[in-house]
């Protein structure tokens, strides 16, 4: 990383995300302003390609430097990268993103490559998935991504209404169809997000494996982040590497992420069943402090104790007002 970069404590705007890939990119890249919304920088490094869209609010928000994630793979790994940024909620629907792609194209610039990765969560994932086509036989990871919000397909999905003004019939709109040529298309999403699991129910074909996040709603590259997961995930897909099992091998390490907890813990209330919620605040509770935990536990067993149905194991279980030493 160059000592200007290195300088930089977090960055907390655009401008410090630019001027930290113009910083990186040195006098091998580019970066270049597309339109009023959208630019394009290229830190040319080694002979695999990672090809990134991020909307800036989502690359402040997802590490502690602020930074894009591709930064950390130019990095720690020599790989070269090719980040696309949006200020706005576009979906990178921009003729002049479109001519830029159709100039790399027409340079052959996607061939330098040894291999090629498009990465990118939300918005930045229908547009992974989107522009993939410009680089055949490259793989995608694409997180939560919709399938396009045109309103003659979609017309389910009431989350963008400001989208609805943009064109996603033109071309690279049917982010679906973009794949067919593509290598592995990695769709991570969470099957109880009903919209989101609509979108990835509509990415088929031989080449696509839709992964289950469960319970991470729309927090899933944040979350495969803050468990140190989202670099192994990127790297290991790209390597042609990521069998569903071994996916869901390393995903056992939710087990010990508080919004994942929490988001199962809301969804035992919905369930509204006494047993159910006694056995799964139990088997936190015997890994870890968690006072939320402890009461749903608490109201569990008398919501079962007046039942007349509570079985020995969880009685056993200690009260709220007992030590968290003796209880966890």
């Amino acid at each position: 990383m160059s000592d200007e970069l290195a300088e930089v404590d977090r960055a907390t705007s655009a401008e410090d995300i630019l001027a930290a890939l113009r910083s990186e990119a040195g006098a091998n890249g580019f970066q270049h302003q597309l339109d009023p919304l959208h630019s394009v920088s290229f830190l040319a490094r080694g002979p695999s390609l990672l090809v990134t869209f991020e909307r800036t609010d989502d690359t402040l928000s997802l590490s502690e430097t602020g930074l894009p994630i591709g930064l950390d793979f130019v990095e720690d790994k020599n790989w070269s990268l090719l980040h696309f940024t949006a200020t706005s909620d576009s979906w990178f629907r921009s003729s002049a993103v479109y001519e830029f792609l159709d100039e790399m194209v027409d340079d052959a610039f996607f061939e330098d490559f040894d291999r090629v990765t498009f990465y990118g969560s939300g918005m930045g994932g229908y547009a992974a998935a989107a522009f993939s086509v410009v680089s055949p036989g490259a793989t995608i990871i694409a997180i939560s991504p919709q399938a396009t919000l045109d309103v003659e397909r979609t017309e389910w999905d009431d989350r963008f209404p400001a989208a609805r003004r943009l064109v996603f019939d033109d071309r690279y709109g049917y982010a679906p169809d973009m794949i067919e040529g593509t290598g592995a298309a990695y769709i991570l999403y969470d099957p109880h997000a009903r919209l989101d699991a609509m979108h990835a129910s509509l990415f088929r074909g031989p080449n696509v494996t839709r992964l289950k996040c469960r319970f991470l709603q729309d927090h899933i590259a944040w979350s495969l982040n803050e468990m140190g997961l989202l670099h192994r995930i990127i790297e290991a897909a790209a390597g042609g590497a990521l069998p569903p099992h071994e996916f869901y091998r390393l995903l056992r390490a939710r087990r010990n992420h508080a919004r994942y907890l929490r988001n199962m813990l809301f969804h035992m209330d919905d369930l509204d069943d006494p047993y159910l919620m006694g056995l799964y605040c139990a088997h936190v509770l015997s890994r870890m402090s968690a006072p939320a935990f402890r009461r749903r536990l608490d109201l569990a067993k008398e919501a079962l104790e007046r039942d007349g149905a509570l079985p020995d194991w969880l009685a056993s279980q200690p009260e709220t007002g007992q030590s968290a030493e003796s209880a966890d």
